[in-house]
C-alpha cells in the first residue's frame, strides 16, 4: 500500500470521528461500511437560542455526557453566549452579551452540568464539546415565565447546526407570537431563507429571503413580519443558502401559554410522534408535503394496547405544498398514546408536528411534539426532576427492549439502570428509574438493546398557581457514535 492510500484511510478516519460521517468512493466502499467500526465522535457543536424577552422569566441549563466506551480521558466543554455583532443586514435586532465567562462547564461524563439566568436579556448560547465530553453531549434550557403571553413552562434540547429545518405548526394569527431563532456560531456569515406555507400553498413574502445572521450572532425573526396574511396553521420552512445555523421556533399563545417547537425530523413517508399527555384535552396534527404530489397518510395512534384508528381521523390528504390539520380532541382518551403516521398507498414524503394542550379554561398550556427519528443506538434527555418527569416509549412496529439508565444527580446520588419490554404497536409510560439518594436533577439515556425501532419523548411538568405548566422533548439518537473503515482493509483499489 503506497502513502498516498494511507493518508486517505487515516484522513477519512479523522474526518469521521469529528463529523460522525465517513464515506469512499471506491467499487469497495460497500464492502468496507458492513465491516466498518463504530468509534465514539470527538468534537461536537451545540446551539441554544435565546430563552426568554420576559423580565420575570427564569431559565436553566442542563448539560449532561453519558459514559462512552473508547472514549478517551480528556476533553472539554462549555455554554457562552453568542456574540452580537450586527453587520447591519439582519432583518431583526438580536440580543445578547459578548462571549465572556461560560454559562456552564461540565466536570466529568455521568454526572450533569446546570447554569442559570434571569430576565430577559439572556443571550443565545453557543457550546462545544470535545474528547470524552462529545459523544451523546446534550444540553436542555428550560425557562419559567410565571405571566405574560407564553407564561407557564418552555423547553428546548439545544441542537446542532445544520442548513434546513422544517416547522409544521407555526401561526401568525392575532393570538400567537412565534418567532424562529437563528443562530449562527461560525466565522462568517450565514444566508437564510424563511418560507411560509399556509392552507392554500405559499405565503407572498419576499421579506423572508436572503436573509443575513452574522458571525456569531443569533437572530429572533417574528414571523407575522414576513407577511400580512393571518394565519393559525403554518408550516415555516429555513433553507440555508450559505454557512450553517442553529434554528428553534418559540410560539407564544395570549391564553394557551407557549413553548419551543423543534424541527421535524427530515421530510418520510412515516412519520412517529411520540409522547402525548395521557391527560391531554386537546390534540392538533399540522401535516405538510414539499412534493409536486397530494399524500394521503393512515392516522394511528399507538395505544398501550395496540395500534387504534381515532374515530372520525382515519386519514389525512395533505395537498402538494400546502398545510394540512386535524383537530383530535382528547384523543389519548386518559392512556399514554403516541401518533403514528403511514402512507395509505404510494409514499411521498411529509413533515408533521403535533400542538397538545392540558388544562381547561383559563389554566391551559401548550406544548409541541414534532415527528422525529428513532432512539437508534441510544438517547438522552437531561434536566429530570424525582417528580414532574414522564419517559413515553413506543415501538409501533415490532417488539422492542430497552435499558434505562438515571444518571447520579448534578447535587449527588447514584446512577440506577432498568430494563423494558415495549409489545409491537404500543405506547408506555415507563415507570423509569431515579437515581439512589437523589440531589438536583438528572438525565435519562434510554439505550436499544434488541427488536425493533423505538421512539421517545420526555414531558417535564410543574404545576404554578393551578395552572398545568408542560413542555415535551423528543429523544432522537444522541449521533455519539460513528461508522469508520476499517484501517487494516485491502484498499489497494485506490492505488493508480
Amino acid at each position: 500500500m503506497n502513502r498516498t492510500t494511507v493518508s486517505l484511510i487515516a484522513g477519512t478516519a479523522a474526518l469521521a470521528a469529528v463529523t460522525g460521517f465517513a464515506t469512499l468512493s471506491s467499487p469497495r466502499a460497500a464492502d468496507t461500511a458492513r465491516t466498518a467500526a463504530e468509534l465514539p465522535v470527538e468534537r461536537t457543536s451545540l446551539l441554544c437560542p435565546s430563552p426568554s424577552t420576559s423580565d420575570i422569566a427564569e431559565t436553566s441549563y442542563t448539560s449532561f455526557t453519558p459514559v462512552t466506551k473508547d472514549a478517551g480521558s480528556g476533553g472539554t466543554a462549555e455554554l457562552q453566549a453568542a456574540a452580537e455583532e450586527s453587520d447591519g443586514k439582519s432583518k431583526s435586532k438580536g440580543k445578547g452579551k459578548k462571549p465572556g465567562k461560560p454559562v456552564l462547564e461540565p466536570q466529568e461524563p455521568g454526572k450533569p452540568a446546570t447554569g442559570d439566568t434571569s430576565g430577559g436579556d439572556a443571550p443565545a448560547l453557543v457550546g462545544t464539546a470535545e474528547g470524552k465530553f462529545a459523544p451523546g453531549w446534550t444540553v436542555q434550557e428550560t425557562t419559567e415565565v410565571a405571566a405574560g403571553s407564553g407564561r407557564g413552562l418552555q423547553g428546548v434540547n439545544c441542537s446542532a447546526p445544520d442548513t434546513e429545518f422544517w416547522f409544521p405548526g407555526v401561526s401568525t394569527a392575532a393570538d400567537r407570537t412565534d418567532y424562529v431563532h437563528l443562530t449562527n456560531p461560525d466565522d462568517s456569515a450565514a444566508v437564510v431563507d424563511i418560507e411560509l406555507y399556509g392552507k392554500d400553498g405559499a405565503l407572498d413574502s419576499t421579506l423572508g429571503e436572503g436573509i443575513t445572521v452574522a458571525p456569531h450572532s443569533s437572530d429572533p425573526i417574528l414571523l407575522s413580519t414576513l407577511t400580512e396574511e393571518k394565519q393559525e396553521n403554518l408550516t415555516v420552512h429555513v433553507n440555508v443558502r450559505s454557512g450553517r445555523v442553529g434554528a428553534a421556533v418559540q410560539a407564544l399563545d395570549d391564553k394557551l401559554g407557549g413553548d419551543w417547537l423543534a424541527a421535524s425530523t427530515d421530510p418520510s413517508g412515516s412519520l412517529v410522534l411520540p409522547g402525548i399527555p395521557k391527560d391531554a384535552t386537546a390534540v392538533r396534527l399540522i401535516a405538510f408535503t414539499p412534493s409536486d404530489s397530494d399524500a394521503d397518510l393512515k392516522v394511528q395512534l399507538a395505544s398501550p394496547s395496540g395500534l387504534i384508528t381515532p374515530a372520525g381521523n382515519e386519514t389525512l390528504h395533505v395537498k402538494a405544498g400546502m398545510t394540512t390539520s386535524a383537530d383530535l380532541g382528547d384523543v389519548t382518551r386518559g392512556e399514554a398514546g403516541s401518533l403514528v403516521l403511514t402512507p395509505t398507498d404510494t409514499s411521498v414524503p411529509v413533515v408533521a408536528a403535533l400542538r397538545v394542550v392540558r388544562g381547561k379554561g383559563d389554566d391551559q398550556e401548550t406544548a409541541f411534539i414534532p415527528a422525529t427519528r428513532p432512539l437508534g443506538t441510544r438517547a438522552t434527555v437531561a434536566d429530570n426532576s424525582a417528580k414532574g418527569t414522564t419517559l413515553s416509549l413506543t415501538a409501533p412496529t415490532r417488539a422492542a427492549t430497552v435499558k434505562v439508565t438515571a444518571s447520579a444527580g448534578s447535587e449527588g446520588g447514584e446512577a440506577v439502570s432498568k430494563t423494558f419490554t415495549l409489545k409491537a404497536g404500543t405506547t408506555q409510560n415507563v415507570a423509569a428509574p431515579t437515581p439512589t439518594g437523589l440531589k438536583g436533577t438528572y438525565a435519562l439515556t434510554v439505550e436499544h438493546v434488541s427488536g425493533g425501532p423505538v421512539y421517545g419523548a420526555r414531558t417535564l411538568a410543574v404545576t404554578e398557581e393551578g395552572v398545568p405548566g408542560f413542555t415535551i422533548q423528543t429523544l432522537p439518537d444522541d449521533r455519539g457514535m460513528v461508522a469508520v473503515p476499517e484501517a487494516d482493509q485491502d484498499l489497494s483499489v485506490l492505488q493508480k
